[in-house]
């Protein structure tokens, strides 16, 4: 389970000292810190569902949406997340994996995200559309339609069959909130294929 410094202190206030109770548990295996003022109560815990609570508001995208909706070949063992209006990325290394957050637009960041449960855990992930979307727009603007094909095939390695099974509504939907060069090339890619 994941907690925060406050909910431990709470859990812990009929000790005399909580704070040294806590810093005991943790030495002793009980809880295992995350990163300041978070924690979890299980070592294995995978990285992806402790991102959003890591920073935040946030939600995972980028590469490493890509690889789980299988648009990418490569397995990402950085945990990738958007976030919005924070001016700067972010990124924290940790006994739990390595966790980048960026900025998207404020108007792209609240669609196309999916809420996914495992267990008594559940954790926020980019549709497959949003997060190619969210993906180009971290990537210079290209010239042409040439440029953008070369993009999504051979740079980004996008996995064809799996991208024309994409819902292109979505797609064109999405990518109209971003406003830059990429998106508008993902859009004249769309209709020129349709």
């Amino acid at each position: 389970m994941i907690k925060t410094t406050a909910m431990l202190l709470d859990e812990l206030q009929e000790y005399r000292c909580p704070a040294n109770k806590l810093a005991r548990m943790v030495a002793q295996g009980e809880i295992f810190p995350v990163v300041r003022g978070l924690y979890t109560t299980d070592n294995t815990t995978p990285g992806y569902l402790l991102a959003a609570s890591i920073y935040g508001p946030s939600y995972l995208s980028f590469d490493y949406a890509l690889s789980y909706w299988h648009l990418i070949p490569e397995a990402v063992y950085t945990y990738t997340s958007a976030t919005y209006d924070k001016k700067k990325r972010k990124q924290f290394k940790t006994d739990f994996g390595l966790f980048t957050y960026r900025d998207v637009p404020k108007t792209a960041y609240p669609v196309g995200i999916q809420i996914v449960s495992e267990g008594n855990y559940s954790f926020l992930i980019a549709l497959p559309e949003k997060a190619l979307c969210d993906k180009l727009y971290t990537l210079s603007p290209v010239a042409n339609l040439r440029a953008f094909e070369n993009l999504l095939w051979d740079d980004l390695r996008i996995d064809r069959d799996t991208f024309r099974g994409l819902d292109k509504e979505k797609i064109t939907q999405y990518a109209t909130l971003y406003q830059t060069g990429n998106h508008k090339r993902l859009i004249q890619y769309l209709r020129r294929t349709a």
